[in-house]
């Protein structure tokens, strides 16, 4: 299991696009992916779970990855974080 926490830094957190774009990115690998935040930790591949944790600009999010590709789910993910999800 691999496991990297981020600061979520685009202006408008993780709202509906952002969302679309991780959980996209999560579903591209094997790996079980969960996204925690707040005490909470939901399916990185569900579109609604991602969502509802209501990750806003500043949040600190652990992402988890167990699987065959883990360190290459953590990387990718970790990279669309970083972008800012290609906002600014």
């Amino acid at each position: 299991m691999t496991e990297v926490q981020l600061k979520v830094e685009n202006k408008m957190g993780i709202h509906a696009r952002p969302a679309s774009l991780f959980v996209q990115k999560a579903k591209s690998f094997q790996s079980k992916i969960q996204l925690a935040f707040n005490g909470k930790s939901v399916d990185a591949k569900s579109i609604l779970a991602v969502m509802t944790l209501g990750a806003k600009n500043g949040a600190e999010v652990t992402i988890t990855a167990d699987g065959p590709d883990e360190a290459e789910a953590i990387a990718g993910i970790k990279e669309l974080i970083e972008s800012r999800f290609g906002e600014e």
